[in-house]
C-alpha cells in the first residue's frame, strides 16, 4: 500500500487534485485584488491563504492514499504559479522590489525548464525535495512580510526586518535546492540511458 502511494495512481478527480485546481483558480482573484489599491489588503490575505494551503493537498493525498501522478506535478505547478503571480502583482503594486522578485522567478524558470526538458527527452521526473519545500515556505513568509511592511501596515519595521531576514535565508535555500535538483536530474537522465 505504501509503495502504491509513493508510486502514485492515474486518477485525476481526487480531493487533493481538486484543492490544487482551486488554488490555481484563485490566482486571478488575488492578483486583481492586490493590484487594485482599494483592495490590496484583501488580495494579500487571499494570496496568503493560497500560499498557506501549499501543504494541504499533499498532506491529504498522503493521509488518504490519494497520491496521483497528476498530483505530483499539479501541486508544485500550483505553488510556482501562485508565487509567480503574487510576485508580479506585488511588483506592479510597488509592494515588493523587482530585483528580489527576479531572484525567485529566474530560479523557478530554470528549474521548470530543466524539468520539462527532462520529462520530454527521457520521460523522467524529479521528486520534490524537503529543502525545496522549506525554501518555498521561507520565501512565502518573506514575500508576505516584506509586502506587509512596504504597504505600511501595522508593525511595519518588524515586518520588514523579519521579511528580509527570511528572504536572505530562503533565497540561499532556494538555490541550494536547485543545485540538488540538478544533481537529481543528472542522475535520473543517466539511469534512463541504461
Amino acid at each position: 500500500m505504501a509503495e502504491d502511494a509513493a508510486a502514485g495512481s492515474d486518477r485525476i478527480l481526487t480531493v487533493p487534485n481538486l484543492i490544487s485546481f482551486a488554488r490555481i483558480a484563485l490566482i486571478p482573484a488575488f492578483v486583481w485584488l492586490i493590484v487594485d489599491r482599494d483592495t490590496t489588503f484583501a488580495g494579500l490575505v487571499l494570496f496568503g491563504v493560497v500560499a498557506a494551503t501549499d501543504w494541504v493537498d499533499g498532506a491529504i493525498a498522503r493521509a488518504t492514499g490519494q497520491v496521483t501522478e497528476l498530483g505530483k506535478v499539479l501541486d508544485p505547478v500550483a505553488d510556482r504559479l501562485a508565487i509567480a503571480a503574487g510576485l508580479i502583482a506585488l511588483v506592479v503594486r510597488e509592494a515588493f522590489p523587482l530585483w528580489a522578485a527576479l531572484a525567485i522567478l529566474v530560479r523557478d524558470a530554470l528549474v521548470l525548464l530543466a524539468g520539462v526538458t527532462a520529462l520530454a527527452a527521457r520521460r523522467v521526473r524529479i521528486e520534490v525535495r524537503y529543502l525545496g519545500k522549506v525554501a518555498t515556505f521561507t520565501l512565502l513568509v518573506a514575500i508576505g512580510s516584506i509586502a506587509w511592511g512596504t504597504l505600511d501596515y501595522p508593525f511595519r519595521a518588524a515586518s520588514l526586518a523579519f521579511g528580509w531576514a527570511s528572504f536572505a535565508a530562503g533565497i540561499v535555500e532556494y538555490y541550494a535546492a536547485a543545485v540538488l535538483y540538478a544533481v537529481d536530474l543528472r542522475r535520473a537522465l543517466a539511469n534512463a540511458r541504461v
